[in-house]
């Protein structure tokens, strides 16, 4: 994605995906609108910190050091791999349509898309290495995959990031949280014990 905005083949589908969900905007419900505020918001830094940190202080509770220490690793340095991104790229926000919330920073990748999925996405891959039940891991990892994509649309559907900043944001985020998980999370996978 970073080599097809930087060599100009990303404008078409910018352009056209902004123009697209700006015009289903118009005519949109009033509740509608604030309901992609209230998503958007959800992966705002605060948030994101807070949930991260209640995640990592629910596994010290339970005496799970290893586990936390690796999921804080894995969000600082996503967050580090996001911000070098941005200032690598330097993209400048959308101006095809006025923004409907407030935007600061450059635009690729999408800092909301990158880090709710990298925050979400690696707290549902550590909590479900905890479970026994297929069916409890498979809810943990779903809800946290369509939270963060629905957060990453909202970017798209407000006119603060074209499509391919959220794109490229929401597949690096997910990307780095499966990738720190299959790599870190195996040392603590023989602690479990079963009924956990």
């Amino acid at each position: 994605m970073a080599v097809a905005v930087a060599t100009g083949q990303s404008e078409s589908l910018d352009r056209d995906g902004l123009l697209l969900w700006r015009d289903s905007a118009k005519l949109a419900p009033q509740g509608l609108v604030e309901g992609m505020h209230d998503l958007t918001a959800l992966g705002g830094v605060w948030v994101r910190i807070l949930v991260g940190l209640g995640a990592i202080t629910a596994l010290l509770f339970q005496r799970m050091r290893q586990e936390a220490v690796l999921l804080a690793g894995t969000i600082i340095s996503g967050w580090l791999l996001n911000t070098a991104l941005k200032l690598a790229v330097s993209r400048p926000r959308p101006s095809i349509v006025p923004h409907l919330t407030q935007a600061s920073g450059h635009s690729f990748p999408s800092g909301h898309s990158f880090n709710s999925a990298l925050v979400y996405i690696a707290i549902a891959l550590t909590f479900a290495a905890i479970s026994q039940q297929r069916r409890v891991r498979w809810t943990l990892i779903g809800s946290a995959i369509v939270l963060s994509w629905g957060i990453a649309f909202s970017r798209v559907w407000l006119g603060v990031h074209y499509p391919s900043d959220v794109l490229a944001g929401w597949l690096g985020g997910a990307g780095w949280a499966f990738m720190a998980s299959a790599v870190l999370h195996k040392p603590a996978l023989p602690r479990l014990t079963p009924g956990i």
